[in-house]
């Protein structure tokens, strides 16, 4: 542990609380009483998932909730304020990683001293993993070398070990940092559980946004029981001068500037050699609520030569409408492609990184595809472009192959979508999966 960290007075003394019997363990507590959680989250999904796992908090504990942690606008609506901008935590790759080290050690300082100070009795890390797991293990020590019972530690959306040679030898080493692992992916759990971590599969988030959206607007057509969700493409066409008979493209760059300065220039090219084919091409952008990367995008399509509107700061009602309106979509594989997927828009997933990034995915990875789709199926349902292989002309074709027969690619993209996000959804079913977290995250507060 830093000395910095043992020097601070403040920390000292809320610790000296769990000595003397001041702060009531989980195992303590009653209904009645309020619940002090931290949560990280180091990019835009996690923040999403992060607000929602909040809500059904409060929802399903009575007693008010203290909130603090590393959060974006989502969590921020839930009451975290978060103690610095999350946008800081957003790299991956390691060779993207490097010039970032000593900002993410500070930030990683000032973490850890945060939650000391806040005293929590549950601590929840969402995703980035590398920030998290390193996050714990200091509150663990911190714990262990203090001699105090510390929170609870639970960790949302398990790292994908099953996609790396070795992955499992180091999952078996969360059991130190995590008391409890929340799994997206079904499989997941009883791997956990016989590397001896405690362990729950809650459903994936994105089927999240049929709760959300369901009875919000007579726009959108949810039907659960398909975890299928229409919005009002007529009307996004009509309010963005779109007209009806012009092929539409849902562009997804990405949620990290990183992504968006490697992929923007190849979507562009990609979509000038389309528009060669089918006059009166036109994209749509709806960008994640951030004026940095919104400005990003803003700058990279002024060079496109065709219509493109950009969709600043999208609500999850724009988005799912711009989905709505479009013919086919390019998207950066990731949760977005899941989102394509509850909406049935036939899509084209692209991934290019770093040369050394994608040298040590090729050499490390056991996996032959990199959208979730695609992994749980065991085939190519989605078109993917990877790698060397992710070249405008190569994503021109694959789109092209979409708009010359749409309703074919709609039809079979929905068939694998349908087998999909059956697959994903939570055990009980027709239940919200951050709802689903919720209960086990609270249990932990139970006698």
């Amino acid at each position: 542990m830093a000395p910095w960290l043992l020097r601070s007075c403040p920390a000292r003394r809320v610790w000296r609380r769990w000595l003397s019997g001041d702060a009531v363990s989980p195992g303590r507590r009653t209904i009645d009483d309020p619940v002090r959680v931290f949560v990280v989250a180091g990019e835009p999904s996690g923040d999403v998932i992060g607000g929602r796992l909040l809500a059904a908090m409060r929802e399903l504990w009575p007693a008010s909730l203290r909130l603090s942690g590393i959060g974006g606008s989502c969590m921020e609506r839930e009451g975290v304020k978060s103690i610095f901008e999350m946008d800081d935590l957003a790299v991956m790759g390691v060779p993207e990683l490097l010039p970032h080290l000593i900002t993410l050690s500070r930030r990683l300082h000032q973490a850890v001293d945060a939650a000391v100070r806040f005293d929590p009795h549950i601590i929840v890390t969402i995703d980035s993993k590398g920030f998290s797991f390193r996050f714990l293990r200091k509150i663990k020590d911190f714990c262990a070398k203090s001699k105090v019972p510390g929170p609870f530690c639970v960790h949302y959306v398990c790292p994908s070990f099953w996609a790396w040679k070795g992955g499992e030898e180091k999952l078996r080493n969360l059991s130190e940092v995590v008391d409890h692992l929340l799994c997206i992916l079904p499989f997941e759990e009883g791997i956990c559980k016989s590397s001896g971590l405690n362990a729950s599969f809650v459903g994936h988030p994105v089927l999240d946004d049929a709760f959300d959206l369901a009875g919000k607007s007579a726009d959108f057509n949810v039907i659960q029981s398909k975890w299928m969700i229409h919005g009002n493409g007529q009307k996004f066409r009509q309010d963005h001068n779109l007209t009806s008979e012009s092929p539409v493209i849902t562009v997804l760059p990405g949620s990290r500037a990183q992504e968006l300065h490697k992929m923007l220039p190849i979507y562009g090219s990609a979509l000038k050699h389309l528009s060669r084919s089918f006059p009166g091409l036109a994209a749509i952008i709806p960008t994640v609520p951030n004026r940095t990367l919104t400005g990003i995008i803003d700058m990279a399509v002024r060079d496109w030569g065709l219509p493109v509107v950009v969709v600043p700061g999208a609500s999850l009602e724009d988005k799912y409408n711009s989905f709505a309106a479009s013919d086919a979509a390019l998207v950066t594989s990731g949760t977005a492609v899941m989102q394509l997927q509850m909406c049935r828009v036939p899509c084209v997933v692209a991934y290019r990184a770093n040369i050394l990034t994608e040298w040590i995915i090729k050499q490390r990875t056991v996996l032959k595809y990199v959208s979730l789709p695609n992994i749980l199926l065991d085939s190519p349902a989605v078109p993917e472009a990877l790698f060397s292989s992710c070249k405008p002309d190569r994503l021109a074709c694959l789109l092209g192959n979409i708009l010359e027969d749409p309703v074919a690619a709609r039809e079979d993209q929905a068939k694998a979508a349908e087998s999909v996000l059956h697959m994903i959804q939570p055990p009980e079913a027709l239940q919200s999966p951050s709802r689903t977290a919720a209960r086990i995250v609270l249990a932990a507060l139970e006698p």
